[in-house]
Protein backbone atom coordinates (compact mmCIF):
# COMPACT_ATOMS: atom_id res chain seq x y z
CA UNK A 1 0.00 0.00 0.00
CA UNK A 2 2.73 2.45 1.01
CA UNK A 3 4.78 1.62 -2.12
CA UNK A 4 1.78 2.57 -4.23
CA UNK A 5 1.46 5.84 -2.32
CA UNK A 6 5.18 6.53 -2.87
CA UNK A 7 4.85 5.93 -6.61
CA UNK A 8 1.87 8.28 -6.68
CA UNK A 9 3.74 10.94 -4.67
CA UNK A 10 6.78 10.90 -6.97
CA UNK A 11 4.50 11.07 -10.00
CA UNK A 12 2.71 14.08 -8.51
CA UNK A 13 5.98 15.94 -7.91
CA UNK A 14 7.26 15.16 -11.41
CA UNK A 15 3.95 16.31 -12.91
CA UNK A 16 4.22 19.56 -10.95
CA UNK A 17 7.72 20.05 -12.40
CA UNK A 18 6.42 19.57 -15.94
CA UNK A 19 3.86 22.32 -15.34
CA UNK A 20 6.63 24.78 -14.48
CA UNK A 21 8.77 26.74 -16.93
CA UNK A 22 12.43 27.55 -16.40
CA UNK A 23 13.29 30.79 -14.61
CA UNK A 24 14.32 33.91 -16.54
CA UNK A 25 17.88 35.12 -17.03
CA UNK A 26 17.94 38.93 -16.78
CA UNK A 27 20.85 40.77 -18.43
CA UNK A 28 22.05 44.08 -17.02
CA UNK A 29 24.39 46.36 -18.94
CA UNK A 30 26.50 48.33 -16.47
CA UNK A 31 27.58 51.66 -17.94
CA UNK A 32 30.72 51.84 -15.79
CA UNK A 33 31.87 48.37 -16.86
CA UNK A 34 32.18 48.25 -20.69
CA UNK A 35 32.36 44.72 -22.07
CA UNK A 36 31.24 43.19 -18.79
CA UNK A 37 27.72 41.77 -18.60
CA UNK A 38 25.88 40.97 -15.39
CA UNK A 39 23.13 38.34 -15.44
CA UNK A 40 20.57 37.61 -12.73
CA UNK A 41 18.85 34.23 -12.79
CA UNK A 42 15.43 35.12 -11.46
CA UNK A 43 14.47 32.36 -9.04
CA UNK A 44 11.59 34.44 -7.64
CA UNK A 45 9.38 33.21 -10.51
CA UNK A 46 9.05 29.68 -9.11
CA UNK A 47 5.53 28.80 -7.86
CA UNK A 48 6.65 29.40 -4.25
CA UNK A 49 8.67 32.50 -5.11
CA UNK A 50 12.27 31.57 -4.42
CA UNK A 51 15.36 29.54 -5.27
CA UNK A 52 14.37 27.11 -2.50
CA UNK A 53 11.59 25.68 -4.67
CA UNK A 54 14.26 23.64 -6.49
CA UNK A 55 15.73 22.42 -3.19
CA UNK A 56 12.35 21.49 -1.71
CA UNK A 57 11.46 19.44 -4.80
CA UNK A 58 14.80 17.61 -4.63
CA UNK A 59 14.51 16.97 -0.89
CA UNK A 60 11.02 15.49 -1.26
CA UNK A 61 12.12 13.22 -4.11
CA UNK A 62 15.20 12.20 -2.10
CA UNK A 63 13.14 11.44 1.01
CA UNK A 64 10.53 9.51 -0.95
CA UNK A 65 13.14 7.47 -2.82
CA UNK A 66 14.90 6.64 0.46
CA UNK A 67 11.65 5.52 2.08
CA UNK A 68 11.76 8.25 4.72
CA UNK A 69 8.62 10.11 3.61
CA UNK A 70 5.49 8.03 4.06
CA UNK A 71 1.74 8.53 3.77
CA UNK A 72 0.34 10.72 6.59
CA UNK A 73 3.80 11.13 8.19
CA UNK A 74 4.45 14.73 9.31
CA UNK A 75 7.30 16.63 7.66
CA UNK A 76 9.43 18.83 9.93
CA UNK A 77 12.02 21.32 8.68
CA UNK A 78 14.44 23.80 10.24
CA UNK A 79 14.33 26.93 8.11
CA UNK A 80 14.62 30.71 8.14
CA UNK A 81 11.64 30.87 5.82
CA UNK A 82 11.95 30.31 2.09
CA UNK A 83 12.71 26.57 2.22
CA UNK A 84 9.79 26.12 4.59
CA UNK A 85 7.45 27.97 2.23
CA UNK A 86 8.47 25.69 -0.64
CA UNK A 87 8.31 22.52 1.45
CA UNK A 88 4.85 23.47 2.71
CA UNK A 89 3.78 23.68 -0.95
CA UNK A 90 5.00 20.16 -1.71
CA UNK A 91 3.64 18.76 1.56
CA UNK A 92 0.20 20.09 0.62
CA UNK A 93 0.60 18.58 -2.85
CA UNK A 94 1.08 15.16 -1.20
CA UNK A 95 -1.47 15.66 1.60
CA UNK A 96 1.17 15.60 4.37
CA UNK A 97 1.22 17.63 7.61
CA UNK A 98 4.08 20.15 7.68
CA UNK A 99 5.75 22.00 10.57
CA UNK A 100 8.44 24.66 10.06
CA UNK A 101 10.81 25.29 12.96
CA UNK A 102 11.83 28.91 12.50
CA UNK A 103 13.53 31.85 14.25
CA UNK A 104 11.00 34.14 15.90
CA UNK A 105 12.42 36.99 13.76
CA UNK A 106 11.40 35.40 10.43
CA UNK A 107 9.64 37.80 8.05
CA UNK A 108 5.88 37.89 8.67
CA UNK A 109 5.13 37.45 4.96
CA UNK A 110 6.94 34.08 4.94
CA UNK A 111 4.96 32.94 7.98
CA UNK A 112 1.74 33.87 6.18
CA UNK A 113 2.81 31.95 3.06
CA UNK A 114 3.55 28.79 5.07
CA UNK A 115 0.10 29.03 6.63
CA UNK A 116 -1.41 29.60 3.17
CA UNK A 117 -0.03 26.22 2.06
CA UNK A 118 -1.43 24.55 5.18
CA UNK A 119 1.79 24.40 7.17
CA UNK A 120 2.35 25.26 10.83
CA UNK A 121 5.13 27.44 12.26
CA UNK A 122 6.98 26.53 15.43
CA UNK A 123 9.17 29.41 16.61
CA UNK A 124 12.42 29.39 18.58
CA UNK A 125 14.06 32.48 20.08
CA UNK A 126 17.61 31.24 19.44
CA UNK A 127 18.42 30.31 15.80
CA UNK A 128 21.03 27.85 17.09
CA UNK A 129 18.20 25.75 18.59
CA UNK A 130 16.54 25.09 15.21
CA UNK A 131 18.14 21.68 14.80
CA UNK A 132 17.55 20.26 18.29
CA UNK A 133 13.94 21.43 18.33
CA UNK A 134 13.29 19.96 14.87
CA UNK A 135 14.72 16.62 15.96
CA UNK A 136 12.59 16.67 19.12
CA UNK A 137 9.40 17.35 17.17
CA UNK A 138 10.22 14.57 14.71
CA UNK A 139 10.68 12.11 17.58
CA UNK A 140 7.54 13.20 19.43
CA UNK A 141 5.33 13.15 16.33
CA UNK A 142 6.95 10.17 14.56
CA UNK A 143 7.66 12.59 11.74
CA UNK A 144 10.46 12.96 9.22
CA UNK A 145 12.98 15.75 9.85
CA UNK A 146 13.86 16.84 6.32
CA UNK A 147 17.18 18.41 7.47
CA UNK A 148 18.00 20.59 4.48
CA UNK A 149 21.35 21.56 5.98
CA UNK A 150 22.58 17.97 5.78
CA UNK A 151 20.94 16.70 2.60
CA UNK A 152 20.89 19.72 0.26
CA UNK A 153 24.20 18.88 -1.43
CA UNK A 154 23.31 15.23 -2.08
CA UNK A 155 19.62 15.51 -2.99
CA UNK A 156 20.33 17.31 -6.28
CA UNK A 157 22.01 15.58 -9.24
CA UNK A 158 24.95 17.89 -9.96
CA UNK A 159 25.83 16.15 -13.25
CA UNK A 160 22.82 17.62 -15.04
CA UNK A 161 19.15 16.60 -14.96
CA UNK A 162 17.80 20.15 -15.08
CA UNK A 163 19.78 21.47 -12.13
CA UNK A 164 20.36 25.21 -11.85
CA UNK A 165 23.92 25.09 -13.24
CA UNK A 166 22.86 23.26 -16.38
CA UNK A 167 20.02 25.74 -16.79
CA UNK A 168 22.40 28.72 -16.54
CA UNK A 169 24.74 27.40 -19.23
CA UNK A 170 21.85 26.47 -21.54
CA UNK A 171 20.42 30.00 -21.26
CA UNK A 172 23.86 31.59 -21.74
CA UNK A 173 24.58 29.68 -24.96
CA UNK A 174 23.64 32.57 -27.32
CA UNK A 175 25.11 35.40 -25.22
CA UNK A 176 28.26 37.38 -26.15
CA UNK A 177 30.21 35.36 -23.54
CA UNK A 178 28.49 31.95 -23.35
CA UNK A 179 30.85 30.66 -20.65
CA UNK A 180 30.69 33.04 -17.67
CA UNK A 181 33.90 34.35 -16.16
CA UNK A 182 32.41 33.95 -12.68
CA UNK A 183 29.27 32.66 -11.01
CA UNK A 184 28.55 34.37 -7.68
CA UNK A 185 26.47 32.48 -5.12
CA UNK A 186 25.56 32.99 -1.49
CA UNK A 187 25.23 29.98 0.82
CA UNK A 188 22.42 28.98 3.14
CA UNK A 189 22.71 25.22 3.19
CA UNK A 190 25.60 25.21 0.74
CA UNK A 191 23.67 22.87 -1.55
CA UNK A 192 23.43 25.22 -4.55
CA UNK A 193 27.09 26.23 -4.41
CA UNK A 194 28.01 22.52 -4.21
CA UNK A 195 25.84 21.74 -7.25
CA UNK A 196 27.31 24.62 -9.29
CA UNK A 197 30.92 23.92 -8.27
CA UNK A 198 30.68 20.22 -9.05
CA UNK A 199 28.95 20.89 -12.38
CA UNK A 200 31.68 23.34 -13.44
CA UNK A 201 34.38 20.73 -12.84
CA UNK A 202 32.40 17.87 -14.35
CA UNK A 203 31.77 19.84 -17.56
CA UNK A 204 35.33 21.22 -17.73
CA UNK A 205 34.29 24.88 -17.69
CA UNK A 206 36.84 27.56 -16.79
CA UNK A 207 34.19 29.53 -14.87
CA UNK A 208 35.15 30.55 -11.34
CA UNK A 209 32.75 30.05 -8.43
CA UNK A 210 32.73 32.82 -5.83
CA UNK A 211 30.65 32.33 -2.68
CA UNK A 212 29.61 35.44 -0.76
CA UNK A 213 28.92 35.23 2.96
CA UNK A 214 27.08 37.71 5.24
CA UNK A 215 28.06 38.83 8.71
CA UNK A 216 27.49 36.41 11.63
CA UNK A 217 28.09 33.40 9.38
CA UNK A 218 30.92 30.89 9.79
CA UNK A 219 31.16 29.69 6.17
CA UNK A 220 33.86 32.20 5.15
CA UNK A 221 36.01 31.41 8.19
CA UNK A 222 35.52 27.68 7.66
CA UNK A 223 36.56 27.96 4.02
CA UNK A 224 39.82 29.57 5.19
CA UNK A 225 40.51 27.55 8.33
CA UNK A 226 38.67 24.19 7.78
CA UNK A 227 37.69 24.14 11.46
CA UNK A 228 34.36 22.32 11.62
CA UNK A 229 33.79 23.38 15.25
CA UNK A 230 33.38 27.07 14.34
CA UNK A 231 30.28 28.73 15.82
CA UNK A 232 28.68 32.17 15.69
CA UNK A 233 26.88 33.41 18.80
CA UNK A 234 24.09 35.00 16.74
CA UNK A 235 22.33 34.24 13.48
CA UNK A 236 22.63 36.03 10.15
CA UNK A 237 20.46 39.12 9.62
CA UNK A 238 20.28 38.35 5.88
CA UNK A 239 17.42 35.85 5.77
CA UNK A 240 18.10 32.61 3.94
CA UNK A 241 21.91 32.79 3.84
CA UNK A 242 24.73 32.46 6.36
CA UNK A 243 24.79 29.95 9.20
CA UNK A 244 25.96 30.06 12.83
CA UNK A 245 27.62 26.64 12.43
CA UNK A 246 29.32 24.67 9.64
CA UNK A 247 26.62 22.72 7.80
CA UNK A 248 27.26 19.26 6.31
CA UNK A 249 26.04 20.44 2.88
CA UNK A 250 28.69 23.18 2.63
CA UNK A 251 31.47 21.74 0.43
CA UNK A 252 34.47 24.11 0.56
CA UNK A 253 36.70 22.44 -2.02
CA UNK A 254 34.38 23.19 -4.97
CA UNK A 255 34.64 26.94 -4.25
CA UNK A 256 37.34 29.05 -5.93
CA UNK A 257 37.01 32.18 -3.80
CA UNK A 258 34.89 33.65 -1.02
CA UNK A 259 34.00 37.20 -0.02
CA UNK A 260 32.64 38.46 3.30
CA UNK A 261 29.90 41.02 2.61
CA UNK A 262 28.86 43.58 5.26
CA UNK A 263 25.13 43.55 5.98
CA UNK A 264 24.98 47.26 5.17
CA UNK A 265 26.37 46.55 1.68
CA UNK A 266 23.69 43.88 1.11
CA UNK A 267 20.88 46.28 2.02
CA UNK A 268 22.36 49.20 0.05
CA UNK A 269 22.61 46.93 -3.03
CA UNK A 270 19.05 45.70 -2.56
CA UNK A 271 17.80 49.31 -2.70
CA UNK A 272 20.09 50.09 -5.67
CA UNK A 273 18.75 47.06 -7.54
CA UNK A 274 15.17 48.22 -7.02
CA UNK A 275 16.01 51.27 -9.14
CA UNK A 276 17.86 49.18 -11.74
CA UNK A 277 15.13 46.55 -12.13
CA UNK A 278 11.98 48.50 -11.25
CA UNK A 279 11.06 45.86 -8.65
CA UNK A 280 11.98 44.75 -5.16
CA UNK A 281 14.36 41.87 -4.40
CA UNK A 282 15.36 40.10 -1.19
CA UNK A 283 18.47 40.86 0.84
CA UNK A 284 20.36 37.72 -0.22
CA UNK A 285 20.13 39.02 -3.79
CA UNK A 286 21.75 42.22 -2.53
CA UNK A 287 24.59 40.13 -1.09
CA UNK A 288 24.99 38.28 -4.40
CA UNK A 289 25.04 41.40 -6.54
CA UNK A 290 27.46 43.23 -4.22
CA UNK A 291 29.85 40.32 -4.74
CA UNK A 292 29.24 40.35 -8.51
CA UNK A 293 30.05 44.07 -8.66
CA UNK A 294 33.37 43.46 -6.87
CA UNK A 295 34.20 40.83 -9.52
CA UNK A 296 33.23 43.32 -12.26
CA UNK A 297 35.48 45.98 -10.77
CA UNK A 298 38.40 43.56 -10.64
CA UNK A 299 37.81 42.48 -14.26
CA UNK A 300 37.68 46.11 -15.40
CA UNK A 301 40.89 46.97 -13.53
CA UNK A 302 42.61 44.01 -15.22
CA UNK A 303 41.29 44.99 -18.66
CA UNK A 304 39.20 41.83 -19.00
CA UNK A 305 35.73 41.40 -20.50
CA UNK A 306 33.16 38.68 -19.90
CA UNK A 307 29.99 37.64 -18.14
CA UNK A 308 29.13 37.34 -14.46
CA UNK A 309 26.09 35.35 -13.38
CA UNK A 310 24.40 35.47 -10.00
CA UNK A 311 20.98 34.70 -8.56
CA UNK A 312 17.92 36.78 -7.81
CA UNK A 313 16.88 34.53 -4.94
CA UNK A 314 13.44 35.85 -4.00
CA UNK A 315 11.12 38.84 -4.17
CA UNK A 316 11.46 41.83 -1.88
CA UNK A 317 7.72 41.86 -1.29
CA UNK A 318 8.38 39.44 1.57
CA UNK A 319 10.49 42.03 3.39
CA UNK A 320 8.44 45.22 3.37
CA UNK A 321 8.44 45.24 7.19
CA UNK A 322 12.20 44.79 7.46
CA UNK A 323 14.73 45.51 4.69
CA UNK A 324 12.43 48.06 2.99
CA UNK A 325 11.54 49.73 6.29
CA UNK A 326 13.99 52.58 6.99
CA UNK A 327 13.39 52.46 10.74
CA UNK A 328 14.00 48.70 10.87
CA UNK A 329 17.21 49.03 8.85
CA UNK A 330 18.52 51.80 11.11
CA UNK A 331 17.78 49.77 14.26
CA UNK A 332 18.96 46.37 13.01
CA UNK A 333 21.61 47.04 10.34
CA UNK A 334 22.79 50.60 11.04
CA UNK A 335 23.97 53.37 8.74
CA UNK A 336 24.26 52.12 5.15
CA UNK A 337 25.22 55.46 3.57
CA UNK A 338 28.87 54.52 2.92
CA UNK A 339 27.82 51.58 0.72
CA UNK A 340 25.14 53.63 -0.98
CA UNK A 341 27.78 56.23 -1.84
CA UNK A 342 30.08 53.52 -3.26
CA UNK A 343 27.29 52.14 -5.43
Amino acid sequence: MNSQWTKHAIKEINADFQRSADTHLIRLALADFPGIWLYLKDESTHPTGSLKHRLARSLFLYGLSNGWIKQDRPIIEASSGSTAVSEAYFARLLGLPFIAVMPASTARRKVEQIAFYGGQCHFVSDPCQLYAESERLARDLDGHFMDQFTYAERATDWRGNNNIAESIFRQMSSEPFPVPDTIVMSAGTGGTSATIGRYLRYQGHDTQLMVVDPENSVFYDYWQQRDVTLRSAVGSKIEGIGRPRVEPSFIPDVIDSMLKVPDGASIATLLWLEKMLGRKVGASTGTNVWGALQVARQMRDQGRQGAIVTLLCDSGERYLDSYYNTKWVTENIGDISQWQAEL
